[in-house]
């Protein structure tokens, strides 16, 4: 199988819910999906993000290691989140990305990772 980043898109500056209880529900629909990938043997791994402006980005492709305050991309959407699932191809990816986005409340960029050389 297959695995890919399933990652939840935010635009800086604007907020994600328009009211507490929103947030709330959010969060229960989210630990509910959650329940649902882990009995299902997709889940690999999943985590919230800290808002950008926490983010140090790392440079050691010249002479020295140069670090900067901030995310890499100087742009207003970020990623909050992201979820990492096994599937057996882009469709049922992008089904599970679905239920994703329903629970969270947010977009969700799905792209799968370079297939891992077996051992």
């Amino acid at each position: 199988m297959t695995q890919y980043l399933m990652a939840v898109c935010m635009v800086e500056g604007e907020p994600m819910y328009a009211d507490e209880a929103e947030e709330l529900a959010s969060g229960k629909d989210v630990d509910a999906f959650n329940e649902e990938l882990q009995a299902s043997g997709a889940w690999v791994f999943a985590g919230g993000l800290h808002g950008p402006d926490t983010a140090t980005t790392v440079d050691a492709t010249g002479a020295e290691v140069v670090t900067t305050d901030g995310p890499f991309a100087e742009s207003k959407e970020q990623i909050a989140g992201f979820w990492v699932v096994e599937a057996p191809d882009l469709d049922a990816a992008l089904a599970l990305a679905a239920k994703g986005s329903a629970a969270c409340r947010a977009k969700i960029e799905v792209r799968p990772f370079h297939d891992q050389p077996a051992d």
